[in-house]
């Protein structure tokens, strides 16, 4: 037996005035899943207790791949597949602002 599940595809709204430059690159401090087809180098794949790839992160919850001197990526060419989904000024992005600074508004420029 098996059970449909129905889910609703919602279109994003993004924030136009938030932009990656000046952002602390908070997006970077989240736990981020490797999927099937990501490519990103090994020496940025972490292995969890059960088996799953997921991108490293050092001791102070920055990605492996974040240069902290410019807070780009730089393997932003090859940067996993939910890295690439996440929008820049979409809802994921605004809350993790709100969560890090405070207030979101404050730092979308």
């Amino acid at each position: 037996m098996t059970t449909a599940l129905a889910i609703e595809v919602v279109d994003e709204v993004i924030d136009a005035n938030v932009r990656c430059t000046g952002c602390e690159a908070v997006c970077c401090r989240l736990p981020v899943l490797l999927m099937p087809g990501d490519a990103v180098p090994l020496w940025a794949i972490d292995v969890d207790e059960y088996g799953l790839e997921h991108m490293a992160q050092r001791d102070d919850g920055w990605c492996t791949a974040l240069d902290r001197d410019t807070m780009r990526c730089t393997i932003y060419a090859q940067r996993p597949q939910v890295c690439r989904d996440f929008a820049m000024g979409g809802a994921g992005c605004l809350i993790e602002r709100a969560e890090w600074y405070g207030d979101a508004a404050s730092k979308c420029g």
